[in-house]
């Protein structure tokens, strides 16, 4: 961090392009970095991107003498950045997910998992980001709060707590009073301590994912940035109330589908397809709506869940783009989730990248509990197929050990 510092610094353009996640971990680390920028001198640009895709990160980056950075997403993509890149930027990359050193010495791919961290449980992107802008000024301690607010948000708890460099920013944030942390039986609740009174991290967190991603194509991520710096307001409040309604009635029709038999299954995996079904929401909410029902009727505890949704031909922002693809989410329930902890199943990063790969595909963000990537439309049953076959070989190669 501090190489890439000192190059920040001395670069002359002071126009900054930041690329974010969409997410709570996503919105909060935008945020952390958008106030951290600023108090540099820098004039931040956002660009927030719900899938870090080919075509949208090549335009940005055919741009000659600018500093891009990419908060939440571009860990694992960092050699294709350097090809992209080619030494005409200076790109920075605050990840959290598996990820691969870089090619370019003008892209410091800064993914604590190169560093030895585990990006699914000890260190979010906003935890990632709040340790860059603390080296980038010991002033910006101040962010703190909101980088807890991610690391919360994105649910990776150790026995019911924050765990590593996100618990550690929890105790600064506590240590500055602005945050409360309250231990229970089943772990610690973090209450975050602002002008209308306590809040929880988990209920501010769920305010950011309903903004950045139900209201992805409405201008939500903006609205959750702002929320992030001051705070919720009445028009945050009316938003997230008419989005939690959309949500809701979008997911009870799709749960009742699933019920009645829109669920496919094959010796691992419970797969479905949501199409169109879930406009106007972002493609981040097949994921939610895992998570959301994965415990539940009418899915198998014992198997994989595997989810489909089609990525529309645009990008708030960027404007209209040919995208063409399909999206997929890959969850696990409870008891998966301690197999895979305990070594026994493969965990989501082990084998998904690659049957995308397969296929043409593009695998970014994947983490061994949680993972998600984009194929062409129209392969989503040549996907399942191709997974089925990586794991009957992982699956046979763990019994064998």
């Amino acid at each position: 961090m501090t190489a890439a510092i000192e190059e920040l610094k001395k670069w002359p353009d002071k126009t900054l392009q930041l690329l974010h996640h969409n997410d709570a971990d996503g919105l909060t680390s935008g945020a952390v970095l958008t106030r951290a920028f600023e108090r540099a001198g820098f004039t931040v640009q956002r660009l927030c991107l719900e899938k870090t895709y080919q075509m949208v990160v090549q335009k940005v980056l055919s741009d000659e003498g600018r500093v891009i950075v990419f908060a939440d997403f571009g860990g694992r993509i960092a050699p294709l950045i350097s090809d992209w890149n080619r030494g005409r930027n200076l790109v920075i990359i605050l990840d959290h997910h598996k990820a691969f050193p870089s090619t370019d010495s003008r892209v410091h791919n800064l993914d604590p998992e190169l560093y030895g961290l585990t990006g699914d449980r000890d260190i979010t992107a906003s935890t990632t980001c709040y340790l860059f802008a603390y080296q980038l000024d010991p002033s910006n301690a101040d962010l703190a709060p909101i980088a807890t607010v991610g690391a919360v948000g994105d649910g990776f708890l150790v026995d019911g707590r924050l765990s590593g460099p996100n618990r550690a920013v929890a105790r600064v944030a506590s240590g500055q009073g602005t945050l409360e942390i309250e231990t229970h039986p089943g772990g610690e609740r973090y209450h975050l301590k602002t002008r209308q009174g306590p809040v929880t991290c988990q209920a501010l967190a769920a305010v950011l994912d309903t903004l950045g991603a139900v209201g992805y194509y409405q201008n939500g991520p903006e609205m959750g940035i702002r929320v992030c710096m001051d705070g919720i307001g009445p028009a945050s409040k009316l938003m997230v109330g008419k989005l939690q309604k959309l949500r809701s009635r979008l997911f009870a029709q799709e749960i009742k589908r699933l019920k009645q038999g829109g669920l496919n299954t094959t010796a691992h995996l419970q797969w479905f397809h949501v199409g169109n079904r879930f406009v106007p929401m972002g493609v981040k909410m097949i994921g939610v709506f895992c998570d959301h029902c994965k415990e539940n009727d009418p899915f198998d505890p014992r198997k994989f869940i595997a989810a489909f949704q089609t990525i529309p031909n645009e990008v708030p922002g960027f404007g209209p783009v040919a995208l063409d693809q399909v999206k997929i989410s890959m969850r696990v329930s409870t008891a998966l989730c301690r197999e895979i902890r305990a070594g026994r199943t493969p965990g989501l990063d082990t084998f998904l990248p690659e049957a995308t790969r397969r296929l043409g595909g593009f695998a970014d963000a994947c983490h061994s509990l949680a993972a998600a990537t984009t194929i062409p439309a129209g392969k989503a049953e040549a996907l399942i197929q191709e997974i089925e076959q990586l794991l009957l070989r992982q699956m046979n190669a763990k019994q064998k050990t």
